[in-house]
């Protein structure tokens, strides 16, 4: 009985990689194609296209970020014609605000306005401020980022540009982290090059396109997002960037991932925000997208070949498949993480791979189990993609 059971473990095991394999050879073919898309958009260079609409730019904030100055700066200094910057808190004394305050000194030219945001509209105060600060902002065409992202100067010429198409309902990008110094934010910046990004782009070719946003920017029309439902139809998801992108493309609009990447400064997380983090991932996209989620289990390939290896006790067949899974583990990290995103500082942090994929695999299974979420500090069960804030 023992053997046999050793023997489905095995098979187990070995199905596994193998369908880690296929994963990761997806995610080379992903990122190549996303860099030939970036090279015949022209590398980067400064587009010119004539469709060049005023936009107002949205940021909610809530407490501070590392580097939050200089990101926001970042967004004063586009190379575009006329937009706004409105930033929406939900508490008076937000130390957000100080640093908005400042950069209503540095850049008097532009306009930049706080939106104080009393009502609380639903359970996701992101979401809630976002839809009081639409009645604010004066342009039909809107541009939302997380408070902690800073971005180039020809970023909004980017973003932008599709919309002139009718049919592209949202653009969005993907993104790096710069961690800080501590091993959850390593781990945290190792998830985003070499995990995340590279199941985005999976998705992108296996699905033909995605059909969700991410929250490192949001580009899209107002009227497209009221006939959705507005902001009021978001404020009890967690993941309002996905649900934005899925209803907008049920509409028939297409979802579109630019080829700029913007970056994040990374918290020094401490491995138990760390792991919070990860599991708030790990359930939002549970919820959000089950199958798909279920579907990470096929990933997952250098555990998978390590418990073949320790299964077979050490047989040659098992190495071999462990010895490709590492190879093709750290060619998506290469490929994606240094080529696709322009990650400069991920090759120190390359060693803990393996470790963060062991650390992946816990965090898969906890997440299929629970249902709590902590974010920003606060505590929420999570009910078929909504937030309910526990106390309440």
């Amino acid at each position: 009985m023992i053997h046999q059971l050793f023997f489905v473990l095995e098979i187990v095991a070995a199905v596994g990689t193998f369908a880690s394999i296929a994963y990761y050879v997806l995610c080379l073919y992903g990122a190549a194609r996303f860099l030939g898309e970036r090279k015949a958009a022209g590398e980067g260079a400064r587009p010119t296209p004539s469709f060049l609409p005023p936009v107002s730019m949205l940021k909610p904030l809530k407490g501070t970020d590392p580097e939050m100055y200089e990101s926001f700066r970042s967004h004063c200094l586009q190379d575009y014609p006329e937009y706004e910057l409105v930033f929406g808190v939900s508490e008076a004394d937000d130390p957000a605000i100080a640093f908005v305050d400042r950069l209503k000194t540095e850049f008097p030219l532009i306009s930049i306005r706080l939106v104080l945001c009393l009502k609380s509209l639903g359970a996701n105060t992101k979401v809630s401020n976002l839809a009081q600060m639409a009645t604010e902002a004066k342009y039909e065409h809107f541009v939302v980022n997380d408070s902690d992202i800073r971005v180039e100067t020809n970023y909004l010429r980017n973003v932008a540009a599709p919309l002139a198409d009718p049919k592209v309902g949202l653009v969005t990008c993907l993104y790096r982290g710069v961690a800080s110094t501590s091993l959850g934010s390593w781990l945290e910046s190792l998830f985003i090059s070499t995990d995340f990004s590279a199941g985005v782009l999976a998705a992108h070719q296996l699905e033909g396109g995605i059909r969700f946003g991410l929250g490192s920017t949001l580009a899209f029309r107002r009227s497209d997002l009221e006939a959705s439902g507005g902001f009021e139809a978001l404020v009890d998801y967690l993941a309002d960037d996905y649900e934005m992108g899925r209803r907008l493309a049920e509409r028939g609009l297409e979802v579109q991932l630019s080829t700029v990447v913007v970056e994040t400064f990374l918290p020094a997380y401490t491995l138990r925000q760390f792991v919070d983090h990860q599991l708030r991932w790990g359930r939002t996209v549970r919820d959000s997208r089950r199958w798909g989620y279920l579907g990470l289990a096929a990933t997952f390939g250098v555990p998978w070949a390590s418990c073949a290896v320790l299964l077979t006790r050490g047989a040659p067949g098992a190495w071999l498949l462990l010895a490709v899974a590492l190879g093709l583990r750290l060619a998506v990290a290469l490929s994606v993480g240094w080529s696709v995103l322009r990650d400069r500082h991920m090759f120190p942090l390359l060693p803990l791979l393996p470790l963060r994929d062991f650390v992946a695999l816990l965090v898969w299974f906890a997440s299929l189990l629970g249902h709590k979420v902590v974010w920003r500090g606060d505590s929420f069960r999570l009910k078929d993609g909504r937030l309910v804030r526990i106390g309440s």
